[in-house]
């Protein structure tokens, strides 16, 4: 069986020979943490951003979607705290030359204590077979306990380091990095720089002149484009609380490198609804906001095991409540989802830096007062990840062993849904084809595919998660029919082409995902 970082490279090498993703200005020799999404990439990009968009703005009658500018005023920026706090703790390996967050990389230390608590269980499983008792082991087993205890007492200890009354304590972070025997994954060594903070926004200059131009910066999060806009969408909108008002855009952040991919990027996409509230709700509705996002996560197919909630030890300066919605990529639990009760920070900033009233006049108690807020964030590129990843197998398919990589996307989110293939290139079927074509591609995105013999064909359409594949005979021309295939079972069954619509359409509609999600 593969390991998990076998598992990785092919999927990533997948992304690349099949469409899904390229590295950025590959010619010129790429551009660390970039990447361009391919001509499938950018579909199944788009069908995840719709899914999310139509759930936001369909199933909620009181959230409203705008699309601010990335470009924003400056004092934006310091009103926020991203010009004075948005930093990295940052570690470099003199011998590798390659520069490390420090945090992250206690935290994947803390994590290896977990990996080997769970090897300790399977050797046990595999030990004492139907007799053993899980458990009993984990509560007993003196390795187990030994590691469970070693865990908890870093993980107490990195706690005392970030909350640390001053700020993050740097020096106590490398300490830690020194006493764990951390390594620098490239050169094997534990040759540590000292550990340092680094702002993480890129920033230009906006103006015609040198002496006139003004420093601003690219966005680092789409949030704060939403929170400006509070009072022109409120009052437009006549929005009553609670309200929310979700967007999708690109931001930036001049990231470390943490060789995942497309996992952690300097140029990314963000999800993000910040849904207003009265002051004292808040910590309800944030926890139905935790079970509404599990339920997108979930409605994909998925299955529960492959996500969990991990709630903040350490809350931002300005939440009363934080939790990520973690998935199983190939590299362990990662955060694809943030839901954060943001109390009033926000608003309260911008009020007081835009000297400008930002209030919200209750009509039923008579008062103003500013909302407090429930955000809900995520990142378009990590849960494209988690969906290729969940969606990526290798499959063998009859006794002689022959085999086929697909991908079991959600149909609602595949790049193609149907592929037209005539059997052969001759005999009217290819024109058959076209006709099937101009009768499906209004409703779904379809292919026609002539090169190669069949097999090749189905195995092509499999590798990029196509759910159907209409299979154009002689017997089509006498009677109209086709031959239909299904991707995950690979069965067959011959079917009217009057039929096509009703069979193919349920399943393959963002609607299907967001009636899933309804009767959760």
């Amino acid at each position: 069986m593969a390991s998990q970082e076998e598992v990785f490279k092919k999927l990533v090498s997948h992304c690349k020979e099949y469409g899904f993703v390229f590295p950025s200005s590959e010619i010129y020799d790429g551009l660390g943490a970039v990447y361009d999404y391919g001509q499938n990439g950018v579909e199944l990009k788009n069908n995840i951003k719709r899914y999310w968009w139509e759930a936001m703005t369909k199933l909620h009658e009181n959230i409203v979607g705008i699309d601010a500018a990335i470009f924003m005023h400056p004092t934006t920026w310091k009103a926020s705290g991203h010009v004075d706090a948005f930093n990295d703790p940052l570690i470099d390996n003199k011998d590798s030359k390659k520069r490390y967050r420090a945090d992250v990389l206690i935290e994947e230390a803390i994590e290896k204590y977990n990996e080997k608590v769970e090897k300790e269980v399977e050797k046990a499983r595999k030990r004492f077979k139907d007799s053993f008792n899980e458990e009993q082991f984990r509560t007993t087993s003196p390795k187990v306990l030994e590691l469970i205890e070693k865990r908890d007492a870093l993980h107490k200890r990195f706690q005392d380091v970030m909350n640390s009354p001053n700020g993050i304590d740097l020096e106590a972070m490398k300490q830690i990095i020194i006493d764990e025997e951390i390594v620098d994954p490239i050169s094997g060594t534990r040759n540590w720089t000292d550990v340092r903070q680094f702002n993480l926004m890129f920033s230009t200059e906006m103006g015609s002149t040198a002496d006139g131009a003004m420093k601003i910066y690219l966005r680092p999060e789409t949030a704060q484009g939403i929170f400006v806009n509070y009072l022109n969408v409120q009052k437009t909108g006549r929005m009553k609380l609670p309200f929310g008002i979700a967007q999708i855009g690109k931001a930036f952040r001049n990231e470390i490198v943490a060789r995942q991919f497309i996992f952690r990027m300097r140029e990314f996409e963000q999800m993000e609804m910040q849904f207003f509230i009265k002051p004292g709700t808040e910590l309800d509705w944030f926890a139905k906001w935790k079970k509404t996002r599990r339920s997108w996560h979930e409605a994909l197919g998925f299955g529960s095991h492959m996500y969990r909630f991990h709630d903040h030890d350490k809350l931002a300066h300005y939440a009363n409540a934080a939790t990520d919605i973690e998935f199983n990529m190939p590299f362990g639990f990662k955060e694809v989802e943030g839901i954060h009760s943001r109390t009033n920070f926000d608003l309260s900033q911008h009020a007081k830096y835009s000297g400008k009233k930002i209030e919200y006049f209750d009509p039923e108690t008579n008062e103003s007062y500013t909302p407090y807020v429930i955000e809900t964030s995520i990142g378009v590129d990590r849960m494209f990840l988690s969906v290729m990843a969940a969606s990526y197998k290798e499959e063998v398919v009859n006794e002689k062993g022959d085999t086929r990589v697909v991908l079991s996307l959600p149909p609602a989110l595949a790049p193609v849904k149907v592929a037209i293939l005539p059997l052969v290139n001759k005999d009217g079927l290819p024109e058959k084809a076209e006709e099937i074509l101009k009768e499906l591609r209004y409703d779904y995105n379809c292919q026609i595919e002539v090169k190669d013999s069949i097999g090749k064909r189905y195995r092509r359409q499999d590798a990029i998660g196509t759910p159907y594949c209409i299979t154009v005979d002689g017997q089509t021309i006498e009677d109209n029919t086709v031959t239909l295939r299904y991707r995950d079972t690979m069965q067959q069954e011959r079917v009217a082409i009057a039929d096509l619509h009703k069979i193919i359409g349920d399943s393959v509609n963002i609607s299907s995902l967001l009636r899933k999600i309804e009767n959760d």
